[in-house]
């Protein structure tokens, strides 16, 4: 697998996200847990059309940790990717870890 830094964890707020280019695509970086945990999915919101993921609020919707879309609401499983409201709808995962401070993610 083909690690990458993406940037530091306090660059990233606690229980928000922020987006970053990974091998030529946007992803949204997302601070979650007790603040040491970062989850990653694509930017890009399918039914929105436009690279929003990261500007959207993180919270927890029957039992998962979440983004909702700050265009239209829809909510983003940050484990799956997959759409709550349409679970046909899915946006890509990324692996990520955190070391030493450091974010890394798997292109």
């Amino acid at each position: 697998m083909n690690w990458q830094k993406i940037c530091n964890l306090t660059d990233i707020p606690p229980s928000a996200g922020v987006a970053a280019r990974l091998a030529g695509q946007q992803i949204a970086l997302f601070r979650v847990g007790n603040g040491d945990q970062v989850r990653a999915i694509g930017n890009h919101d399918p039914l929105g059309g436009a690279n929003v993921l990261a500007r959207g609020l993180v919270g927890s919707l029957k039992g998962k940790v979440v983004v909702a879309s700050p265009l239209y609401k829809h909510h983003y499983c940050l484990e799956t990717g997959v759409c709550l409201e349409e679970p046909e709808t899915t946006v890509p995962c990324y692996q990520v870890k955190v070391e030493n401070g450091e974010v890394w993610a798997a292109a």
